[in-house]
């Protein structure tokens, strides 16, 4: 069944429709909303739509993709950083492109917020804080920060919610759905990419992001995780000064890593610190299975001479057990030069699609292994190589599970950083060790011996419900209830539309018949008068006038006349 999108309930939030279709139209897309029938639905013409610029005329489709999210706002700038780590579903340059987006705002004045902060908390500012600096020193589209001192002198920054940062973006991720809907519907190259499934997914990461409890937590695994690492530094949460709406952690004093200048002033060891952060990122992924994902400069601090404080817990990446075990299949499969293996791997994860060219992808894979196989590590970038898998993904339309994208961005976005610090180094020495330890744990007699077990319960279940349903089977087949539904996609909106236009046809007749007995009526002047004519008469032209209208206007709101 197509979902057609109630664009009725958009009617409270027309003024925003008609942005983004404005926005949209600005930038170069009108065609696109155009083909997606948006106007039709709204019941808005073409004067929404904003002449393009001339300097826009000249930027790349991808470039006025990137601009056109930035000016939509903070949910579409998270769809487009989402989209980024989908390689599957966009090209290499527009990837490029959406890698670049902003998310930097100019801070709300705090008295628009103060109300709002001392209800979140309970009590008035004064009241809970010993000082609480009005001006912001962070500020995003979602939140802003502040510093303060509590009642009992500890240094943190309270980081506050818009107030209306939760209700704009639902209103924006229920347009996005319609939006994704009407792209299926009416734009059938884009259900390759799953606009639906995409908005699901942003839906999902929206709301742990808005939930600063959510994070509070995020914040104390990550500390339980590092905490015999001691050169990480992971700030304390003041639950008391905390809500789903506000956050307070510990003031770190250090900083910002890609201030080299600034850290070889402090005596700091810019190369070990670079062998520490690497450590740092490895075991995230390789012991942990938890990773903060959104490791950008100026969420990485540095304090006492060399020790990382990492900062902004809102976006984490987590691993299951078969997950990291696959990520060390892929590891082992390029250095042992075995394509089969990471196909194999591939296919494990669920990113091969039944009608994909095998034979092709092997070739691929083995070109890329051949590439880099043998060459110094030191000559080896992440970034290229998560740039080269990424090229290999989007060709042959690799489903990859979101979690192992975003790692992969995540280690090139580390890296990165790693080398301002150092430009010799290198991250696969550093993870041999990890590697090794993981490949020992998945070795191990004891978890061997679990596998075993829960392979034997399964199979177990299997075995205890199979007389079961077979028996249901076959009664149903012996009753002739049983059927086998083939479903062409391919007919469907031609069957939809064969469908609508019949309607409007019978509905047509009707109206004709209307017309032509109730001029017979008049004609014959039966039954009762009204003013001299048949009343009957008169309320068959009634009808069919209103019917009339009802269809015309169907008509013109579907957009086809």
């Amino acid at each position: 069944m197509v979902y057609i999108p109630r664009i009725d309930k958009g009617y409270r939030n027309l003024r925003r429709y008609r942005q983004i279709v404005g926005i949209l139209s600005k930038y170069g897309f009108a065609e696109v909303v155009d083909r997606m029938n948006l106007l039709a639905y709204l019941q808005i013409g073409r004067r929404v739509f904003k002449k393009e610029a001339p300097a826009v005329k000249r930027l790349s489709a991808a470039a006025r993709i990137r601009l056109a999210l930035e000016e939509l706002g903070p949910t579409f700038i998270k769809l487009g950083q989402l989209l980024s780590t989908r390689s599957f579903l966009v090209p290499v340059e527009l990837l490029s492109e959406l890698s670049k987006l902003q998310d930097d705002v100019p801070p709300l004045p705090f008295e628009k917020i103060e109300t709002y902060l001392e209800k979140q908390l309970g009590k008035e500012i004064d009241a809970r804080f010993l000082e609480f600096d009005r001006t912001a020193i962070a500020s995003a589209s979602i939140a802003q920060v502040h510093r303060a001192t509590t009642l009992d002198g500890d240094h943190v920054v309270v980081k506050i919610q818009r107030p209306e940062a939760a209700r704009l973006i639902a209103t924006d991720l229920d347009i996005l759905a319609d939006l994704a809907a009407l792209m299926e519907k009416y734009i059938p190259e884009s259900q390759q990419f799953d606009p639906r499934g995409v908005v699901r997914e942003l839906l999902q990461n929206t709301k742990r992001e808005l939930d600063f409890i959510n994070e509070g937590r995020n914040i104390e695994i990550f500390s339980k995780n590092f905490a015999d690492f001691h050169q990480v530094y992971v700030p304390d949460v003041y639950w008391d000064y905390t809500s789903e709406r506000v956050l307070t952690t510990e003031y770190i004093d250090g900083i910002k890593i890609s201030e080299i200048r600034e850290l070889q002033q402090a005596g700091c060891d810019l190369q070990e610190l670079s062998q520490t952060g690497g450590k740092f990122i490895l075991k995230q992924i390789f012991e942990d299975g938890f990773f903060h994902a959104d490791p950008h400069p100026g969420n990485l601090f540095v304090k006492d001479g060399g020790v990382i404080a990492p900062v902004d817990f809102g976006m984490m990446g987590r691993l299951d057990d078969t997950l990291m075990m696959e990520v060390s299949d892929l590891l082992i499969g390029t250095v042992q030069k075995d394509a089969d293996l990471i196909v194999r791997v591939l296919v494990n994860l669920g990113s091969l699609e039944d009608d994909r060219d095998i034979r092709a992808l092997r070739s691929d894979i083995a070109d890329f292994v051949d590439r880099y196989y043998a060459v110094p590590l030191k000559r080896i970038n992440i970034k290229t190589i998560v740039g080269d898998v990424f090229a290999i993904m989007t060709t042959h339309r690799l489903r990859t599970p979101s979690n192992l994208l975003l790692l992969m961005k995540t280690l090139a976005t580390y890296e990165d950083v790693a080398r301002r610090l150092n430009p010799e180094f290198e991250i696969f020495s550093l993870a041999k060790p990890y590697v090794r330890k993981l490949m020992m744990r998945r070795m191990d007699v004891r978890r061997i011996a679990y596998d075993g077990l829960k392979t034997v319960r399964d199979l177990y279940d299997l075995l205890r419900v199979a007389p079961r349903e077979i028996e249901l089977l076959l009664r149903k087949m012996k009753r002739g209830q049983f059927a086998i539904e083939l479903q062409d996609r391919g007919l469907q909106n031609l069957i939809r539309e064969i469908d609508r236009s019949s309607n409007r046809v019978a509905f047509s007749l009707i109206i004709a018949a209307l017309i032509v007995g109730s001029s017979l009526i008049l004609t014959l002047k039966a039954g009762p008068l009204l003013w001299g004519y048949p009343l009957f008469g008169l309320l068959g032209f009634l009808f069919a006038g209103l019917l009339g209208v009802w269809l015309v206007v169907a008509i013109l709101r579907s957009g086809r006349l």
